[in-house]
């Protein structure tokens, strides 16, 4: 194993990557285990990374490859982590037990291996990788880098204010997804807004 980047977690999206260039990306930047973060992992686009496959992908690069898509994924099962627009309330996510568990996990393997996190988008700007999982982990002090995919590694500069630019701070309206990603209507146990 590569000795770990001063307690560094790395991001990285697999977009419509090929398999090739997705290997590339992880020998360059030397990743033990790429952890999968999605909630469905599956694709209809690219299917070198169905839960399936991805797997052989990464050991082909000698990455071991982890799923934890459902302690760390942006779209929960339950209701109660949703408004009532289908945007995810991620302040609450981050208290659940599963995902405090599934963040135990991630530092504990950032501190003895060089560990990324992956989804789907290649931008990790409206991404739950940053916006949630990479908060919590700043917030812990631990540094965060972006993968892109053209290779260039990104480091988030510090921790990351939801509030920037806003006249006021319903820290729950912050702190959700960008976009609403509920595949139907809000679940009815889910809060209207």
């Amino acid at each position: 194993m590569s000795s770990p980047e001063g307690n560094t977690l790395f991001t990285m999206g697999h977009s419509n990557h090929s398999p090739e260039h997705f290997q590339e990306l992880l020998s360059a930047s030397e990743v033990d285990v790429l952890v999968d973060v999605r909630s469905w992992p599956h694709s209809r686009y690219v299917e070198w990374v169905d839960r399936a496959v991805l797997p052989t992908v990464a050991t082909a690069a000698g990455t071991k490859y982890l799923f934890l898509g459902d302690r760390l994924g942006g779209r929960p099962d339950d209701g109660r982590f949703y408004d009532g627009e289908g945007y995810v309330l991620y302040g609450r996510v981050a208290q659940s037990e599963s995902f405090r568990l599934g963040i135990g996990r991630l530092k504990r393997g950032i501190a003895r291996c060089r560990v990324a996190i992956m989804c789907s988008e290649e931008d990790p700007e409206h991404c739950h990788r940053r916006l949630l999982v990479s908060k919590v982990l700043l917030d812990e002090g631990i540094a965060v880098t972006h993968v892109r995919g053209d290779g260039r590694r990104e480091a988030e500069p510090g921790p990351i204010d939801l509030s920037a630019g806003t006249l006021f701070t319903d820290e729950e309206k912050l702190w959700r997804s960008s976009v609403s990603v509920s595949r139907k209507r809000p679940p009815k146990t889910s809060l209207a807004a």
